[in-house]
Parts: C-alpha cells; sequence; structure tokens
C-alpha cells in the first residue's frame, strides 16, 4: 500500500466520529431510557465507538510513522505536541469505549442509566482533545509546512497516487 499522506487520510475518521459520537450517544441514551429502543440498540454506540477509537490508533501510528520525515522541516515541539495531543484522544477513546461497553451487561436501573448518561459527558471530552489533536495538525501543516516534507525538488508530491497520474496524464491529452 502507498503509505505516502496516508495519515492526513486516516485522520478525518475519528475527528468525525468523535464530533457525531456526543449526539449519537444521546440519542440512544435517550431513546433507551424512555422506552422507544430496545436494549440491544446500544450495541451501534459500542460499534462506532470501536471504530473511531481502531482509526484514531490507526492514525497515531501513521503519524509516528511520517514523524522521522516532518522533522526535517518542522521544529520536533510542535511535533511533540501534536502527538501528545493526539495520544490523549486516541486512550481517552480507548476509556469510552470501555465505558459504553458497560451498559451492555449490566441489567436495568440506574446505574445503567448513569453509565448512559455519562458516556454522553465522555464523548464530548474525547470530541475536545479530537478537536485539539486536529487543530495542532493542522499548524504543522498549514503554519509549520509540514506537507512540504511530501514534495520532491520540484515542489510536486513524490510517489503520487498512480489513478491521479493517469488522470492528469488524460487531460494533458485532451487538450
Amino acid at each position: 500500500m502507498d503509505q505516502l499522506l496516508f495519515h492526513p487520510r486516516i485522520v478525518h475518521l475519528p475527528l468525525a466520529l468523535a464530533a457525531l459520537m456526543p449526539f449519537i450517544v444521546g440519542g440512544i441514551a435517550l431513546a433507551y431510557m424512555r422506552g422507544w429502543l430496545d436494549r440491544r440498540t446500544w450495541v451501534i454506540v459500542v460499534l462506532l465507538q470501536s471504530v473511531m477509537f481502531g482509526s484514531a490508533l490507526l492514525a497515531m501510528n501513521t503519524g509516528e510513522a511520517d514523524e522521522e520525515r516532518v522533522e526535517e522541516i518542522v521544529a520536533e515541539r510542535h511535533i511533540d505536541a501534536h502527538e501528545e495531543a493526539a495520544e490523549l484522544f486516541t486512550w481517552t477513546s480507548a476509556v469510552v469505549l470501555a465505558l459504553t461497553m458497560m451498559p451492555l451487561f449490566l441489567g436495568e436501573g440506574d446505574l445503567r442509566n448513569a453509565i448512559m448518561i455519562f458516556s454522553i459527558v465522555a464523548s464530548a471530552v474525547t470530541l475536545a482533545f479530537g478537536l485539539r489533536a486536529g487543530e495542532a495538525g493542522g499548524r504543522l501543516v498549514y503554519r509549520y509546512g509540514a506537507a512540504n516534507a511530501h514534495l520532491d525538488q520540484d515542489g510536486e508530491p513524490q510517489n503520487r497516487i498512480h489513478a491521479v497520474e493517469e488522470y492528469e496524464d488524460d487531460a494533458d491529452t485532451d487538450e
């Protein structure tokens, strides 16, 4: 697989899910507590949280793979700020995943409802950490020029995706 620019391709999934999860968790929790949805519906929350954690973990690992190349252009302290924010986001999403799994194993009652409500708050906190990681990543790219680490001497992207090259070749022959 072409790993060039894989990190920026993957980071958007956990951030998008982080933005949606407080609403999804809140909506499903409310609907369950009002009796509108069955207990099994909570599995949707657990599955989406699992995807968020898995994609955040993948994004964190692809970022680490990119780090050596970007360090040639961007000061290490800026990279470290993004890395620490990403780690906090990733591990918080793991904790929230464990939290959201708990209602599946609890019987009806106040404890289950309290954990569902706390899951809403925890998913909002995870969103805040995700926004912090995304902002630090955006600063790397747009303020400090991290994307330039992937350009060759002519300013062209290195190891570009073949489909893009074929499209551009076709466009050049049409003129």
